[in-house]
C-alpha cells in the first residue's frame, strides 16, 4: 500500500512507543509457505484449513490439498454484499466478516456463519448498524469469553475499536477502544486469553514490513507482537489464525500487486499476478 509522509511520522512514533514496551514472549519461527487460493482469511480447526477469497471459500485438508471450494458464496443475503475479510472456524462452522465494499468504503456489514463442509450460508447475525463500524476487514470467536470480533480496516475513528458480538445470543455488546490505536486492520484472531490483530502499515513500495499487534481484551491495550520481515516479498499482510493441535501461527500474505484504497490496482515489476501464501510459523 502507498502511505504519505505524515502516515510514516505516526507509524514510526507508535512503533518507538510498541518497542520500549518490549515485543511479545513468542518466537516465531517460519517453518513453511503455502501457495492457497484466496487474498483475505485463513482459520484451522486443526485438522483443516479454510481459506477466504474476496469472494471465494476454500477448505484444504493438512497437505493443502483442496477438498472443496464454493466461488459463489453470496447466495440466500438480503442486503447486496460483494466482498468477505478475514475468517474463523468454531465446532465446524466458519464465521464471516460479509460487506459491500468498494474503493475503501463498506457497507450492507454481516456476521455471515457458514457449514465447515458445505461452505454454504447457514445464518446471518442481525447487525447494528448505530455501533460506528464502517468496515470489516476481519473476524475472530472467542470461545473462552463467548464473543465475536470484529476489526474495521477504514482509516478513521471506526478502526480504533474492536465490535462485540454475544457467541450465543448474536446481540451486540459494545465496542473495545485499543490503547494505543492502530490503522488499516486486516485480520484478528483469538489464542489463550488473547487477541491478536494484523496491520497493513507497512510500505511495499519502501520494502517497509507490515506488522502483528497483541490486544488486551479486557483492558484494549497494545503492544508490538510480531514485525514481518521474513515474508518472500513485501505486499499486502491480510488474515491470520492459531492452530489449536500443532499450536503453529498461520498468516495469509499477498504480494505482487499495487493495492490503492484497498484495491489491487496493477503489479509491480516481476508480476502479472497476485501471490496469495500462507505462512505456517512453529511458535517457541
Amino acid at each position: 500500500m502507498n502511505i504519505n509522509p505524515k502516515k510514516h511520522l505516526i507509524i514510526f512514533a507508535f512503533l518507538i512507543c510498541f518497542l520500549l514496551q518490549g515485543c511479545g514472549q513468542i518466537n516465531y519461527v517460519l517453518e513453511s509457505v503455502h501457495d492457497v487460493n484466496g487474498r483475505q482469511g485463513i482459520c484451522t480447526d486443526g485438522t483443516y484449513y479454510w481459506v477466504s477469497g474476496s469472494t471465494s471459500l476454500t477448505k484444504y485438508d493438512k497437505d493443502w490439498n483442496v477438498v472443496s471450494e464454493n466461488t459463489d458464496p453470496f447466495k440466500g443475503y438480503d442486503l447486496e454484499v460483494n466482498h468477505i475479510g478475514d475468517i474463523d472456524v468454531y465446532n465446524n462452522e466458519l464465521y464471516l466478516g460479509v460487506e459491500y465494499f468498494m474503493d475503501g468504503d463498506g457497507k450492507n456489514i454481516q456476521v455471515a456463519v457458514y457449514d465447515g463442509d458445505t461452505l454454504e450460508l447457514k445464518r446471518v447475525f442481525p447487525f447494528r448498524s448505530d455501533t460506528g463500524q464502517l468496515e470489516c476487514s476481519g473476524i475472530a470467536v472467542d470461545p473462552d469469553g463467548r464473543t465475536i470480533y470484529m476489526t474495521s480496516w477504514i482509516d478513521d475513528e471506526s478502526s480504533e475499536y474492536l465490535y462485540m458480538y454475544d457467541l450465543d445470543s448474536q446481540e451486540y455488546k459494545g465496542s473495545l477502544h485499543m490503547n494505543p490505536s492502530l490503522e488499516y486492520l486486516q485480520g484478528i484472531a483469538y489464542s489463550n486469553g488473547s487477541l491478536f490483530v494484523t496491520c497493513d502499515d507497512g510500505d511495499a513500495d519502501e520494502d517497509a514490513p507490515d506488522h502483528m499487534y497483541k490486544v488486551n481484551p479486557k483492558t484494549g491495550a497494545v503492544t508490538l507482537e510480531k514485525t514481518f520481515d521474513d515474508v518472500t516479498r513485501q505486499g499486502e499482510i491480510e488474515g491470520l489464525n492459531f492452530d489449536p493441535v500443532s499450536g503453529q501461527f498461520l498468516l495469509l500474505y499477498n504480494r505482487g500487486a499495487r493495492i490503492i484504497e484497498g484495491m489491487p490496482s496493477g503489479f509491480y515489476e516481476g508480476y502479472s499476478e497476485e501471490i496469495h501464501e500462507v505462512f505456517v510459523y512453529n511458535c517457541k
